[in-house]
């Protein structure tokens, strides 16, 4: 059993997100080695008890238990491929728990190399934001081997409330194109309904409080909507990665040969706002398509 008193846990990528979940680890009793391109993001992390490795060689050669959560799979295959890599230097026995939104063929390939050297290999990714997030109340989504999910629950359980083996390596990731699928056209939906509202002149925040709770409700509406009405479009989750999500997605339906025309569409809409700066900004930014 993986307890704080026999596991070392490494955490690679302390962005938004990251960096709540390494510190509910922490909170946790764990000893946590922490690495990102850029130290200064971990210094709350390294004030409250973690310690900094200086290259994902030195997390894989120090933790038994390791969480990538990084913008890219460019950055996945660099962290966890070549001699200074996850795979190849961490020890037989070890755990590495993927939880950027990646590739599911990528997520298969390092499984499989893994798998060779007696790590296992988890993709894991989540949903649920910075709050989700800052609240250990992420959606996680797990591909792997039965028995390594057995293995890692009680620690998954602390990063979030709905955490659901979805099957073989692989099948973490193919979720979270569905949650992404979802997400992009309901975005669409949730921004022209508060435009709507407002060329119709109501009260947006009023009408908010009719249709978050009826059959239009939805996180996006309940959660980003108010941020759009504020004028707060800090991301919870950043546009340039939600894209990269949506080109992996339509990257998949085309090798099963099925369309995503809702998925498309806010592809292209979001390629705008890219176009105008907004890389950066949250996803619920979409807002701006329509005010700009």
């Amino acid at each position: 059993m993986l307890t704080p008193e026999n596991t070392v846990i490494g955490f690679i990528g302390i962005g938004v997100m990251g960096k709540s979940m390494a510190g509910h680890l922490i909170n946790a009793g764990y000893s946590i080695f922490v690495y990102s391109r850029t130290k200064e993001k971990a210094q709350d992390l390294l004030d409250n008890g973690a310690e900094w490795a200086s290259t994902a060689k030195e997390v894989a050669e120090k933790a038994s238990v390791i969480f990538t959560m990084v913008g890219y799979p460019r950055d996945v295959e660099e962290i966890y491929f070549g001699e200074n890599g996850l795979i190849h230097n961490g020890a037989s026995g070890s755990y590495l728990i993927d939880m950027t939104t990646s590739a599911p063929s990528l997520a298969i390939k390092i499984y499989e190399q893994a798998k060779k050297e007696g790590i296992q290999a988890i993709d894991a990714p989540v949903s649920g934001g910075d709050v989700g997030a800052k609240e250990a109340t992420l959606s996680i989504m797990v591909g792997c081997e039965r028995e390594a999910f057995d293995e890692v629950l009680p620690i998954l359980e602390l990063l979030g409330t709905n955490v659901v083996y979805q099957g073989n390596p692989g099948a973490g990731q193919h979720t979270k194109m569905c949650n992404q699928i979802a997400i992009a056209s309901n975005m669409i939906g949730v921004c022209e309904a508060i435009i709507y509202a407002e060329k119709a002149g109501l009260d947006p925040e009023n009408v908010l409080k009719s249709i978050t709770t009826g059959a239009a409700g939805s996180w996006s509406l309940s959660n980003l909507a108010p941020r759009m009405l504020a004028g707060n479009f800090e991301p919870g989750f950043y546009i340039k990665h939600f894209i990269k999500d949506m080109k992996i997605a339509i990257d998949e339906a085309e090798k099963m040969e099925m369309e995503v025309p809702g998925l498309s569409l806010a592809k292209s809409l979001y390629d705008q706002l890219v176009e105008k700066g907004e890389e950066n900004s949250g996803t619920h930014a979409l807002y701006k398509f329509w005010k700009n």
